[in-house]
């Protein structure tokens, strides 16, 4: 396809869709201190948040939340979290639901209690001299180092019956219990000694056991190993810990005050943190360009951060390659060559280790970014023609693509084998995703129409032929809840997937002609997307409003992006450069 044939198809590409958007300020659009907002407060609310924050860079040296911090499988650890849960419970009155935790956790708590009261009847047996009782007890472990309490154990047994000249019974029991635990002999010559004492006089002729003290003595020094051990394992087997006052509370505060040192713009008041189920990050509202990256040789057609963190950013271009940009210092640390046509679209692993590109070549490519010299790890072919969409599946084991032939392919990442084909689309497939729960594909079509379906069956549920041009984008929001799209009918528009009714249209954009422009969601209920007059648009999702025009591009925007972590946006344009943009507290909003 020559470029001016694939510039007159444009609007046949789309976008990936990422999600992982925090809701921190959810309460804004249901209710705030008990009184229903209107649309108009709504978006002067968001704005004045968005201009309460201060820019205070990046963070690279801070302990990072890893799996190193400590041992989840740690049984004191287990328990600790019971017992701030339990704690919590009893705090907040949900008496009845404490009852069914702790007895759950006294499952193991009762069998701890129970080897308590085991151990105090071996204590006693063993001061008694009771061995069959000894016998009976030591039978299931008491302490990790059973086999070596044992041992100890069988030793004093065998030092009584020397002391009692019963030499057929020491030589029996020393063949059957000690010599097999030989091996935990806590003296060099020990055992050898025992066997000396078969023809000894007396239990001090041998190396090994000349201080014996006597039989009572030795019985309390036993005892004494024992609860050293028993002692040595676990300080607090009664359960009777103490748990500071609202420690759960207190430990989930000083977490949300880590993600708030720890943003990019530090908050200038306090924020109320509304919901715990996602981290937080700083409402902000870009309105400044940080960086302008430059390097491509054709139009940017597509951009992304790579990863859920966003350290790094991909764009791929009309001249063949995908560029690796350093969001921090702005540098490309790589360049990805391979591709025989220009790059329509691309979409990074959770943790960015790898990027996946959809070209005009028919293929798409894998590359691996874990070394510092990213490569080409797999190609996967089956498209008759352009692919104009790429995006992982959650498992990251899939990658669903969409292209010039109708067709709607799922690919096995690791053999390159077309898992699944997809056909029903009358035109180009610009689009596809997944929903969030990964048992959906959702495409968009240059046939004016949405098709949502089944991954197992293959079969379409449901198509959405509302739009009046060719659709060049769909999205989902993390929920699952919303979908939005965006055609060449000049709108964007936002669905409920559950009712499969539209609750808006966002205008003022333009979507037209030849150009690809898409639109996504970004963090607290905004929207932002490209437009053919070189602006990048944000919308307020809940009202429609255009919250904030942002210029700089000189050609053609086709699609801008936010990373939550980074609190930044990325643009790519018709004019070969990729933006990032951030708030600049002296810069003032654009709106309308």
């Amino acid at each position: 396809m020559s470029e001016q044939d694939a510039t007159s198809t444009e609007s046949e590409h789309s976008t990936k869709a990422t999600f992982g958007f925090n809701e921190i300020a959810a309460s804004l659009n249901q209710i705030i201190d008990g009184h229903e907002l209107d649309p108009s407060t709504l978006s002067r609310r968001r704005k004045s948040l968005a201009t309460s924050n201060q820019n205070t860079g990046y963070h690279s040296s801070y302990v990072r939340p890893t799996e190193d911090i400590f041992d989840l499988d740690s049984p004191k650890i287990k328990e600790d979290i019971i017992r701030m849960i339990l704690q919590y419970l009893s705090d907040e009155g949900y008496y009845a639901s404490r009852a069914v935790v702790q007895d759950e956790a006294n499952v193991k708590w009762k069998e701890r209690e129970e080897r308590g009261i085991e151990a105090k009847r071996l204590k006693q047996a063993i001061l008694d001299g009771d061995w069959s009782e000894v016998e009976k007890l030591s039978t299931k472990p008491i302490v990790k180092n059973h086999r070596s309490f044992l041992y100890s154990l069988y030793k004093q047994q065998y030092l009584e019956y020397i002391e009692h000249r019963e030499i057929q019974k020491a030589f029996s029991f020393l063949n059957k219990r000690l010599k097999p635990l030989e091996h935990l002999q806590t003296k060099p010559n020990e055992f050898k000694d025992m066997c000396y004492l078969l023809t000894a006089k007396s239990i001090h002729e041998a190396p090994s056991f000349k201080n014996w003290e006597g039989i009572a003595a030795a019985r309390e020094n036993l005892v004494g190993q024992f609860q050293s051990m028993l002692e040595f394992e676990s300080a607090d087997r009664s359960g009777n810990v103490y748990v500071p006052p609202s420690r759960l509370v207190t430990l989930l505060r000083q977490a949300v005050a880590y993600q708030i040192q720890f943003s990019r713009y530090h908050p200038k008041i306090a924020p109320a943190v509304n919901s715990l189920l996602q981290d937080y990050t700083s409402f902000v509202i870009p309105n400044s360009v940080r960086y302008t990256l430059r390097g491509h040789e054709g139009n940017v057609k597509c951009v992304r951060f790579i990863g859920e963190e966003g350290r790094g950013v991909v764009s791929g271009s009309s001249d063949n390659t995908l560029r690796i940009w350093d969001t921090e210092t702005a540098e490309c640390t790589n360049v990805l060559r391979g591709h025989k046509s220009r790059i329509w679209d691309v979409s990074s692993t959770k943790l960015g280790d790898y990027v996946a590109s959809a070209s005009g070549d028919g293929t798409v490519k894998v590359w691996d970014l874990k070394s510092s010299k990213a490569n080409c790890v797999s190609t996967l072919a089956g498209h008759g023609g352009d692919v104009y969409s790429v995006q992982y599946h959650q498992s990251e084991t899939n990658l669903v693509t969409g292209g010039y032939d109708k067709t709607i392919r799922l690919f096995d990442v690791n053999t390159g084998a077309v898992v699944k084909s997809f056909q029903g689309h009358q035109l180009a497939v610009s689009k596809t995703i997944f929903n969030p729960l990964g048992n959906l594909i959702i495409s968009g079509s240059k046939d004016n129409t949405i098709k949502f379906w089944d991954i197992v069956s293959g079969l379409c549920i449901r198509t959405i032929t509302s739009h009046l041009g060719e659709v060049t984008s769909v999205e989902m929001n993390s929920s699952g809840t919303l979908l939005l799209s965006s055609s060449k009918d000049n709108s964007n528009r936002l669905w409920d997937v559950r009712m499969v009714r539209p609750l808006r249209k966002l205008k003022g954009h333009q979507n037209t002609s030849k150009n690809f422009v898409r639109a996504n969601f970004s963090e607290n209920n905004l929207i932002v997307g490209g437009s053919e007059d070189g602006i990048v648009y944000i919308w307020d999702q809940d009202t429609g409003e255009i919250l904030q025009k942002l210029r700089g591009h000189t050609g053609v925007t086709y699609e801008a992006y936010w990373n939550v972590k980074q609190s930044m946006m990325a643009s790519c344009s018709d004019d070969q450069t990729v933006k990032l943009w951030w708030y600049d507290e002296n810069t003032p909003l654009d709106g309308c």
